[in-house]
């Protein structure tokens, strides 16, 4: 069995466990990696880029590390290496967890408890909950579905096509860098620049793919190319842009706006302004939405992971 059929069944197992185990309630590689990122940052911490960058490097460097040596203990047996990619595709995949939320705060904002949906809102996103209405919590919920089905799900899909295991461990290893130490806080204002550049690095191709399988897959293809055309460029970030801009037009409602975080108020562009507002009836569609792209990009990944072996194959017996 080669290498790229390993990928293939693993990717799909592990996505499928996603699909009926979704993330443990108690040790979570992800959040293990957290601890050991965490302690790394207290021995190097200094208020500079080039510390950042070691801690990105140390950490990220370490994941992808550990996915190398994982994958060739395992290159001799095609079981054991299926399991481990499985294993890996379980564990830096988040679909069902972040589907598991949104779903939950759209069932108490239908049932009208809005202080039930403010709870949960910030296990979701860091929107500040009480700043918000139903409409408002809907719309975060809507943003956040389309932002995480890229860095939680498709960029990671992406990333392992191309590098296997040790893609998907540097992937998510990343992804949770930028969540640490990324944002434009004093601490972390230089120290975590590194992570937040690397991160939008990383996330620039599986940005781009849900943003196109969002176009095909959602109710409105002409909508979502244009909102993502007219609308991706203004917003902030390089890789939420494109994805909320096609979402929101897939979808025909107005993302963007003003947003609270921390108590600071930003105003961020309008993504779709021909849309309608959000409502609760949207939390749902985007689930629905995020589901379809999510199983859409392992079909293309995995296709082009396996059209790309052919093509190497190819070209060294010509």
């Amino acid at each position: 069995m080669g290498a790229d059929r390993r990928y293939a069944y693993g990717a799909a197992a592990g996505l499928l466990g996603d699909l009926l185990l979704g993330d443990p309630r108690r040790g979570h590689p992800v959040a293990v990696f957290g601890r050991a990122a965490g302690a790394v940052e207290r021995v190097l911490w200094r208020d500079h880029r080039g510390w950042g960058a070691l801690h990105a490097l140390v950490c990220a460097g370490g994941a992808v590390a550990l996915g190398s040596v994982a994958s060739r203990a395992v290159r001799t047996s095609p079981a054991a290496s299926v399991a481990l990619t499985g294993a890996a595709t379980w564990a830096v995949v988040g679909g069902t967890s972040l589907v598991r939320e949104a779903r939950g705060i759209g069932r108490a904002l239908e049932a009208g408890d809005v202080e039930a949906a403010r709870v949960r809102l910030p296990h979701l996103c860091g929107r500040d909950p009480q700043a918000l209405d139903a409409d408002g919590i809907a719309r975060a919920v809507v943003e956040s579905v389309a932002e995480n089905t890229s860095d939680a799900v498709v960029g990671a899909l992406v990333w392992g096509a191309v590098g296997g295991v040790p893609g998907l461990l540097g992937f998510r290893a990343v992804n949770t860098l930028d969540a640490m130490v990324g944002h434009r806080s004093p601490r972390y204002r230089r120290y975590g620049w590194a992570s937040a550049r690397l991160d939008d690095l990383a996330g620039w191709p599986g940005a781009r793919l849900t943003a196109v399988l969002a176009a095909l897959s959602g109710p409105d293809p002409r909508g979502a190319v244009g909102a993502w055309r007219a609308d991706a460029a203004k917003h902030p970030s390089p890789n939420a842009g494109p994805v909320e801009a096609s979402f929101a037009g897939a979808l025909g409602v107005r993302l963007g706006g003003t947003l609270s975080y921390g108590g600071r108020v930003e105003q961020r562009p309008v993504l779709n302004p021909e849309g309608r507002d959000v409502t609760t009836r949207d939390v749902e569609r985007a689930v629905r939405l995020s589901r379809r792209v999510s199983w859409l990009a392992l079909g293309v990944t995995v296709a082009a992971r396996l059209v790309a072996t052919r093509l190497v194959a190819k070209g060294r017996t010509s």
